[in-house]
């Protein structure tokens, strides 16, 4: 295939240059220079500009910090809709607002495009390793699509049904994430304060019915899990900054549906307490800083 990847963050590199390894012509594209340069050396082609990148483009693939941005690059002046022929399939991977998400769906079927929502879970190691989890929204035939490009970069691939409904899983698997890993950190700090050693509690909770993904595979404590953030001072991986963006985005969901999230409403004013010291770029399993009291308030 000859792809036009759009948005070479922390997520979008990595997710590039599996999609290279996976034997697909990319032409790379972002503001950052340096990012254009990184994937480049891992044989994607550097485009000038987001026309550039998408000549003779039969996919598109984008990831974005917001819907903002993604209403913007796909149907702004210049955008991706100015320039690609009708059927291109369109991949947006960013992490956006359902109502963004399925207002982009419309326009795209208004300019005669295919699109497929299909926001990511794993984080940037995931990323680099081409092992994310990517939930998608959008037609069965457009899933059928895209689901060759995104097996490229991930490992668990899902169809959630509709326009937006990709988005619609990931707001609320990333509101489980963030309330489960602040009750990790909060049990892990308690076993310490009745006597027990990370590595021990770890031993019993991960195989009982405390057993959680923000234990097993990216625990809070030092020490039980040697690649956790936990083990590097905290640094991201999934920064708070992140996680508060999801946490908003599920509030905001929540509301227009009418869907009560006391949990999460809770989890996202711990985030967002964080954020306002300063710390928007720890790592989201930083919570266990501010759990054990080592943050000042």
């Amino acid at each position: 295939m000859n792809i036009a990847f759009i948005g070479l963050g922390n997520m979008g590199g990595g997710m590039c240059a599996n999609l290279v390894r996976a034997g697909h012509t990319v032409a790379a594209f972002d503001l950052n220079t340096e990012a254009v340069k990184a994937v480049a050396a891992k044989g994607a082609r550097a485009a000038s500009s987001m026309a550039d990148a998408l000549k003779d483009a039969g996919v598109v693939v984008s990831m974005l910090p917001a819907g903002k941005h993604v209403l913007g690059v796909y149907f702004g002046p210049d955008g991706v809709s100015s320039h690609a022929p009708k059927g291109t399939l369109l991949i947006d991977c960013s992490t956006i607002a359902v109502t963004d998400a399925r207002e982009a769906h419309a326009k795209a079927e208004a300019a005669g495009l295919v699109m497929v929502d299909a926001p990511v879970s794993g984080g940037t190691a995931a990323a680099e390793a081409g092992t994310l989890t990517f939930m998608a929204g959008g037609t069965a035939k457009a899933f059928e699509q895209a689901e060759a490009i995104l097996k490229g970069m991930g490992k668990n691939i899902f169809h959630a049904g509709g326009a937006g409904n990709g988005q619609a899983a990931k707001i609320a698997n990333n509101m489980l994430l963030g309330i489960s890993m602040i009750g990790t950190c909060e049990a892990f700090n308690l076993a310490e304060k009745l006597g027990l050693d990370a590595e021990t509690f770890y031993k019993i909770s991960s195989v009982s019915s405390g057993q959680c993904w923000s234990m097993t595979s990216y625990c809070p404590a030092p020490g039980p899990v040697p690649t956790s953030p936990a083990n590097r001072d905290y640094k991201p991986g999934f920064a708070v900054a992140m996680m508060l963006k999801d946490l908003d985005l599920a509030a905001d969901a929540a509301r227009a549906a009418g869907a009560g999230i006391r949990l999460g409403e809770h989890a996202a004013s711990i985030y967002q307490a964080l954020s306002d010291k300063g710390l928007g770029g720890l790592d989201f399993s930083g919570v266990m800083k501010d759990v054990k009291g080592e943050i000042p308030r």
